[in-house]
């Protein structure tokens, strides 16, 4: 979905109550396309770990207008769901994450769980993490 108004109607509709009711809760998801405006400002709170964060700074619950508590968590899982098709954890945008030298500075080749993901191939032939020198 492109705006937070139309996730709040999403809402109304499963839940009952007025958009204002749960615009909050999906504007503080969208709030990081103040950072970047394209779909990637989702990979900062649009997974599993942001909606747990969302429960933790809005409470379990909330009460909509109707008088019905309303399950934080569920009205995340919903916005996440809704943009995404599903909702990946925070290790499955990380992975897309292209591991730069300076990311990768003070993890010398060997540390101890350093993902091996982040070993990428050096002359074609041997593995090793890039040169950050």
């Amino acid at each position: 979905m492109s705006h937070c108004y139309y996730h709040a109607l999403s809402s109304v509709r499963r839940w009952g109550g007025d958009p204002e009711d749960y615009l909050p809760l999906h504007q503080w998801f969208d709030e990081s396309k103040k950072i970047i405006a394209d779909p990637r400002h989702r990979a900062l709170r649009h997974h599993a770990e942001g909606i747990f964060l969302l429960e933790a700074i809005f409470g379990v619950t909330i009460r909509n207008s109707d008088g019905r508590d309303v399950p934080v968590r569920l009205i995340g899982e919903l916005h996440v769901q809704e943009d995404l098709g599903r909702i990946p954890s925070f290790a499955d945008w990380a992975r897309l994450i292209q591991p730069m030298p300076w990311i990768l500075r003070g993890n010398p080749a060997g540390s101890p769980g350093l993902d091996p993901d982040l070993v990428v191939p050096v002359h074609g032939s041997r593995a090793a993490i890039p040169d950050i020198a």
